[in-house]
């Protein structure tokens, strides 16, 4: 219990930092983000946060990385959180809700060690596992993947963007397995990618 204390007092005392990060030295930034980090590492070593900043609010997103097994870790860290003036505290990664970005293509790239992707230019199709019928499978298509194919953080890369598309419960709870490949040609068969939490709720 005492370090879900310290983190929260440390983040309390020093939220105006995170909160105005765009008036402050990168320097500055990083000493405290570090001081943060370690404090949320000091409680389990496996966690994440995520900081969002919008005019006049920022949220503050403790994240599990996606394992289902620190869930409740992070449930009671964000349980014990205090209300702290124009933040957000949000427990896990939330699905997109914006869909129109992706539609329009003027989506964002993600960058991630190098693996350029963006959610607006993959695409899946469903998968089905024999042996376990009620598992959901998703064969992810890419326009680079031959380009990335040998990169070590390829499948890294992937996961880190549909857990940001459909969210972070969503993306350990309902997607069994995933297969990565070149997209080709034909897209007829295909689902934009920005579907698929629509038709993970079907």
């Amino acid at each position: 219990m005492n370090h879900i204390t310290n983190f929260w007092n440390y983040f309390q005392q020093n939220n105006f930092v995170f909160l105005f990060l765009n008036e402050i030295s990168k320097d500055e930034i990083k000493t405290h983000f570090d001081k943060l980090i370690e404090k949320l590492h000091q409680y389990n070593k496996d966690l994440d946060l995520i900081i969002k900043n919008k005019t006049n609010e920022a949220e503050l997103i403790i994240t599990a990385n996606g394992n289902p097994y620190l869930f409740k870790e992070v449930e009671l860290l964000v349980h014990h959180a205090p209300v702290i003036e124009r933040w957000k505290i949000i427990a896990f990664l939330q699905p997109e809700t914006n869909l129109t970005k992706f539609e329009n293509g003027t989506d964002k790239p993600l960058e991630y060690y190098g693996i350029t992707l963006r959610i607006s230019e993959m695409y899946f199709i469903p998968l089905e596992n024999p042996n376990k019928p009620t598992d959901l499978g998703i064969k992810v298509l890419l326009k680079n993947y031959i380009v990335h194919k040998d990169n070590p953080r390829l499948r890294e890369a992937v996961y880190v963007h549909i857990e940001h598309l459909i969210g972070e419960k969503a993306f350990a709870n309902d997607i069994a397995f995933i297969e990565i490949g070149q997209l080709e040609g034909d897209y007829e068969n295909l689902i934009k990618m920005y579907k698929l939490t629509s038709f993970i709720t079907i």
